[in-house]
């Protein structure tokens, strides 16, 4: 039988004790608790004593041994005794230990049994360790009883201090929070049993944070303590709170943590204007959206508290300015809502009201949570553009239109108070191709080329207004052109339409149905009338059969038609539309005459080939085609010859008399300027001929002419009808002589800036010219050095 035993004294003084339970068949009747015996009662031995002849096999169940941990001595701690019933005390018997820890945490006495810890135990490491003991023969090495499972518990002391896990912690509480408000709860940990005496109970004190804060001893839940507690005047607060365990009384472990408050923001603080009042200006060009300024109300409070919402109450600019919140900065800035004036109004004033959208009923006392100011605007003057009215036009003109008509007279008028002369003209971008023109101080837009539907239906152009004072202000219009169609486009067909008729044919046969087009586009819609044309209108091979429908057939007349008689014919049809006046145009259709099969299938349209005698043959054939090659070839190369010995066309250098016309915008250049065209077309006119391409001579801008122009000065609308239309002829006709450019000189003399272009008052007399120089200019000067220069009474010139 095994027993267990124990005889250290300070497991004795805690009252510990080591026990043994046991089943099965047993020689002993004493079990040992800390080193006593205890005889079996009379009824445990009849028990004992009836399992005895039920089982005939030992068995025994350990529970548990007791240590202290932390062991400090030298020593190894004893822990417990192993003891056998076989056990004789000569040392036949040993105790073998194994399991966790065995031979490294705990060792066993093989002779003695006795149990011993040798290494430091830390309950909380390891609480508990299971390990099996085995008596042998030592002799045999036979096992004297079978393998026992016992437990050796580890007892706790206090050896662990309280620990925030989750420290150090965060928290926020609403400012001027009521006394007792919940901040947050902080939990201390002890590592200590807590099943044991009063190492693991923790007791909570505030150590930092009075008297603004408290902590609950028992739970931790942290409150404030202080009432009317304000984020303006301190925000942060840092709160250390202890964890004491042995119940908070002297001797027990403590440990710390902090808790970082923040008193989070209420609306409890009025927004306020820092000024009464506000002095502003804006140019009255300014346009809608543009900012004015900007007004702000401070307000103490942050985040949601201290958004604003500004707006006007009153004032004499309600209607002309707007405000607006900046959501990023919490500023009221003050636009323009409607266009302004200098002239019309020159100062206003507005009454701006700042407040805050969001409130606590329970702070309403310290309000009102609104205030206002004044905004005080001047508007300054500028010098703006010439406006026109309307802001655009539209005009309907029909395509056939005179050049030189007016369809609409722009107008224009400086809005400053001085009321400058305005200049008209059309940006060219717009007009490219220079449809139309404007009168430079009338402002009447005329037609300047021929306008067709057809090709453009739809001119937009922009006319530019400009002061005439200030010529960098400048303002400008929409014009929209509406071209209306008129009937000037004969109708004609959709497409080329050539028709084929079998020989074996039958009158009244429809061989083709054709219909037709037209560029114009009458309100009432598009309706065509077909009829032979009038040379055709009995025509005994071919008649025509108007369907009503835009379309018409064409029909045979008679049968047998042949190809050798005749294999092609030509009809002409006329075809008229129902505009007005009527056009009409003469098209033909071309009908060829074929063979076709029984049932009406083209097989072959052509003629029969002529045949060749018989005689000629193939190589002769061959001969004559080579023959007429080397014909072709022999005159051009005497065509070639003739043209390569041919003199060039050479201008006698004295007789080379041609006029260069160019156009000068500034002094200088003389006959050296010669890049205003190409004059190679006046050295061989019949070589210009030969090559098409654009004039080199500059458009006429006659809209160019002087913005001094004083503005009674007018020209007669006759006159412009006149020159725009000789304009367009000269434009028109590529090769017209003398290539020169139209200007427009319609004001001269003393009294224009340009003063007089005249030459003829340049002298007085010839006397007070001189033309010596002109013997140093070499021969090409030489009659005019003899028609001008000096001479003496012999002749000679000087």
């Amino acid at each position: 039988m095994w027993t267990s035993g124990r005889m250290n004294n300070a497991k004795n003084l805690f009252g510990l004790g080591i026990s043994l339970y046991f089943w099965g068949l047993m020689d002993l009747t004493t079990t040992v608790l800390s080193g006593s015996a205890r005889p079996l009662t009379e009824g445990q031995e009849d028990n004992l004593s009836d399992k005895l002849h039920q089982r005939m096999k030992r068995s025994w169940v350990w529970n548990q041994f007791f240590v202290l941990e932390e062991y400090t001595g030298t020593d190894p701690l004893y822990v417990g005794k192993l003891h056998s019933d076989m056990d004789r005390g000569d040392g036949s018997i040993k105790y073998i230990l194994s399991g966790e820890g065995a031979g490294i945490v705990f060792t066993i006495d093989d002779t003695t049994g006795d149990i011993h810890a040798i290494q430091r135990l830390d309950r909380e490491e390891r609480s508990q360790y299971t390990l099996r003991a085995q008596a042998l023969d030592r002799r045999t090495g036979r096992p004297m009883e079978p393998e026992s499972e016992f437990i050796i518990k580890i007892q706790d002391i206090n050896d662990n201090e309280p620990k925030f896990l989750d420290g150090p912690y965060v928290a926020s509480v609403p400012e001027m929070s009521p006394v007792g408000t919940s901040v947050i709860q902080v939990t201390a940990t002890d590592a200590d049993d807590p099943t044991y005496g009063n190492s693991a109970r923790v007791v909570y004190s505030i150590l930092q944070g009075q008297p603004y804060f408290s902590v609950d001893s028992r739970t931790g839940l942290i409150r404030t303590a202080l009432m009317n507690m304000d984020r303006e005047a301190k925000e942060y607060y840092e709160v250390i709170i202890q964890a004491k365990d042995m119940g908070g009384q002297l001797g027990g472990l403590a440990g710390t943590t902090t808790v970082n408050i923040t008193l989070s923001d209420v609306n409890d603080n009025p927004p306020r204007f820092p000024q009464k009042h506000y002095q502003m200006s804006v140019l009255e060009s300014a346009p809608v959206s543009s900012t004015v300024g900007r007004v702000v109300a401070k307000d103490l409070d942050e985040g949601i508290n201290a958004e604003m919402k500004y707006s006007l109450v009153d004032g004499d600019g309600l209607d002309v300015f707007d405000i607006n919140t900046d959501p990023n900065y919490q500023v009221g800035i003050i636009t323009v809502r409607k266009p302004l004036s200098f002239e019309s109004k020159k100062s206003y004033t507005l009454k701006v009201e700042g407040a805050n959208p969001h409130l606590e009923m329970r702070f309403l006392n310290l309000g009102p949570f609104r205030d206002t100011t004044t905004v005080h605007i001047s508007v300054e003057d500028v010098d703006e553009p010439p406006v026109f009215e309307p802001s655009m036009y539209f005009v309907e003109v029909p395509e056939d239109v005179d050049i030189g008509t007016t369809i609409q007279i722009i107008s224009a008028k400086d809005p400053d108070v001085t009321n400058n002369s305005i200049r008209y003209s059309i940006d060219r971008s717009s007009d490219p191709g220079r449809f139309f023109y404007v009168d430079i101080t009338s402002g009447a837009l005329m037609t300047a080329r021929p306008l067709d539907r057809e090709d453009i239906s739809w001119h937009n152009i922009t006319v530019l207004a400009m002061e005439l004072n200030n010529p960098s202000q400048v303002g400008s219009v929409s014009v929209t052109v509406k071209v209306l169609d008129v009937n000037d486009n004969a109708p004609e067909f959709a497409r080329f339409y050539e028709a084929f008729v079998c020989e074996n044919a039958k009158a009244g046969q429809l061989i083709q149905t054709v219909s037709a087009i037209d560029r114009d586009d009458p309100q009432e819609g598009q309706h065509f009338y077909y009829s032979l044309a009038p040379e055709a209108a009995n025509n005994p091979n071919f008649t025509l059969r108007d369907n009503q429908d835009n379309t018409a057939w064409i029909l045979t007349r008679r049968s047998g038609f042949r190809q050798h008689e005749q294999n092609t014919f030509y009809l002409p049809i006329l075809i008229s539309d129902n505009g007005r006046p009527v056009l009409s145009s003469t098209c033909t259709l071309t009908v060829h005459v074929c063979s076709c099969d029984d049932e009406g299938m083209v097989m072959s349209c052509n003629a029969e080939a002529y045949v060749l005698p018989v005689s000629l043959s193939r190589g002769a054939l061959i001969a004559i085609l080579a023959c007429i090659f080397v014909l072709l070839v022999l005159v051009l190369l005497i065509l070639s010859m003739r043209r390569q010995r041919k003199q060039p066309y050479i201008i006698d250098e004295e007789e080379n008399i041609h006029e260069n016309i160019v156009r000068y915008d500034d002094e200088g250049g003389g006959e050296e300027d010669t890049e205003a065209f190409d004059i190679a077309a006046m050295w061989n006119p019949r070589e210009a001929q030969l090559v098409v391409k654009n004039r080199q001579d500059m458009l006429p801008e006659i809209e160019s002419l002087s913005r001094y122009v004083p503005q009674a000065c007018v020209m007669d609308n006759n006159v412009h009808n006149y020159v725009l239309a000789k304009l367009y002829e000269a434009d028109m006709d590529l090769w017209a002589p003398p290539f020169d450019s139209l200007q427009t000189y319609m004001f001269e003399g003393n009294g224009s800036v340009a003063e007089s272009l005249s030459s003829l008052q340049s002298v007085t007399t010839d006397s007070d010219q001189s033309y010596d120089y002109l013997t140093d200019w070499g021969p090409r000067f030489k009659k005019l050095a003899e028609m001008y220069g000096a001479t003496d009474s012999s002749g000679a010139l000087w």
